[in-house]
């Protein structure tokens, strides 16, 4: 065979490849656009209210107006707002992202400028961790209607996670003068944390919580967020009747459960941390509760069920990355999460891919850089961790977990004033740390 009839040959195998994987792209395109999402069954005691009764007879009507006319577009951005809510309560996330993202995209279609298509896209992108694509679908809503209040939110979140937060801040405050509710005063409640005002954030919590109405979810989550704000400062008292309170109106609400949890770690009541962090796992799937499931049973001397759980997370994760790496649309991604993940079995090295994965989306995010730095300081590379810690400082947060891990960053790298300057501010109200990090900074307060 001569060069040019292989050359010849090539190019006919080549072309009979890309007619393959254009047809197999649109066979797959044409499935995803032609399939139907419903509900899937809640867990737990949650499937017995009346709640998911309502939610279920909504999802009927909803399905049933849109088999008698596909374009009937409020029907579809209804069934769109309670496939949102519906991966809120219940913490599947990327089935009912997927499904409100193809709902969304079928309105988008005939109607690229819907405004509240594109809120929703935003809001997806930004829960499936999208952050920059969430923020840029913001700001396309925005020129559309530069007068509504939420988009200004979505603006807030986006600028946060991809750490512009002089930005965020001037979108919270248009947002609040446009809209004052328990959407924007959360927000800025969250921003003053951001910039270490404690005080100033549990204030804008409690006008959030009494703006919203007791025991919907939107409501309890915000009260529920009030209490964590309280055990940040060490007030574990007020955090613990929080929880209870929102408990009381929204029975087996996981995220009031997860707080009585962490109170009673905080106290070193483990079997109460348990049955509480197991409670709330049995309502709702959500990686976080298992990962402080890990720490409990670590410090309870289960390593096997410590292992088991955290590689189970690990997996998961692992699924819901591979997803969004191969969807653009669609998929959360999930290197941050991994990175900590990775920690809790000692793998450095997975930790630190994932973490730099991260950090090359948004490498100007406090949280993201925090990550950095942590996963270098669990290696042994101090050096390394310093600058990412430094960036992490700079909105002068006060976390008490961030100021614990720079402080022992700074400690290995010889800055040793600046260690025990941070050791007194994260200690100053006796947050809870955790027990590990307690350890490593008590360990050093010896040398200070």
């Amino acid at each position: 065979m001569t060069k040019k009839q292989l050359y010849r040959g090539l190019i006919v195998i080549f072309f009979i490849a890309i007619i393959a994987i254009v047809i197999n792209h649109n066979i797959k395109q044409k499935e995803n656009e032609s399939q139907t999402y419903g509900l899937l069954e809640r867990k737990g005691k949650t499937a017995d209210s009346k709640e998911w009764k309502d939610v279920q007879n909504r999802s009927k009507t909803l399905l049933a107006n849109l088999k008698k006319d596909p374009t009937d577009t409020k029907s579809t951005l209804k069934l769109v707002a309670l496939f949102i809510e519906e991966a809120r309560v219940t913490g599947n996330h990327m089935y009912y992202d997927r499904a409100a993202m193809k709902y969304i995209n079928n309105v988008l279609e005939s109607d690229p400028n819907n405004f509240y298509a594109l809120i929703f896209k935003s809001l997806i992108y930004l829960s499936e961790h999208h952050f920059a694509e969430g923020l840029a679908t913001a700001q396309q809503a925005k020129q559309i209607n530069p007068s509504n209040a939420y988009v200004y939110g979505l603006l807030v979140d986006g600028n946060v996670e991809m750490g512009r937060y002089d930005s965020a801040v001037a979108y919270a405050d248009k947002m609040v003068s446009i809209r004052p509710d328990l959407t924007s005063y959360s927000r800025v409640s969250y921003l003053r944390e951001i910039f270490g005002d404690y005080h100033g954030a549990i204030e804008a919590m409690k006008m959030a919580v009494e703006a919203g109405g007791a025991g919907d979810e939107h409501t309890e989550w915000t009260r529920v967020q009030l209490g964590h704000l309280y055990e940040k400062t060490g007030n574990f008292k007020a955090a613990d009747s929080v929880y209870y309170f929102s408990l009381s109106l929204r029975p087996n609400y996981h995220y009031a459960l997860e707080g009585i949890a962490r109170v009673a770690l905080a106290a070193n009541d483990y079997n109460k941390a348990i049955t509480y962090f197991s409670k709330a796992d049995s309502m709702v799937n959500d990686n976080s509760l298992k990962e402080e499931l890990v720490d409990v049973y670590r410090l309870t001397g289960q390593n096997q069920k410590a292992d088991d759980l955290a590689n189970e997370v690990i997996e998961q994760l692992s699924k819901d990355s591979r997803a969004g790496m191969k969807d653009e649309n669609i998929g959360h991604y999930s290197d941050q999460e991994l990175a900590y993940a990775y920690l809790k079995v000692n793998n450095t090295d997975k930790a630190l891919e994932h973490a730099i994965m991260e950090y090359h989306r948004r490498p100007d995010n406090i949280d993201v850089n925090e990550t950095v730095a942590w996963v270098y300081y669990n290696k042994g590379d101090y050096a390394k961790a310093l600058p990412y810690i430094n960036v992490a400082l700079k909105t002068h947060s006060k976390n008490p977990v961030l100021l614990s891990r720079a402080s022992l960053i700074y400690f290995k790298t010889g800055n040793k004033q600046l260690a025990k300057t941070l050791l007194n501010d994260a200690f100053s109200n006796n947050a809870y740390v955790g027990n590990e990090l307690k350890a490593a900074t008590s360990a050093i307060m010896q040398n200070l």
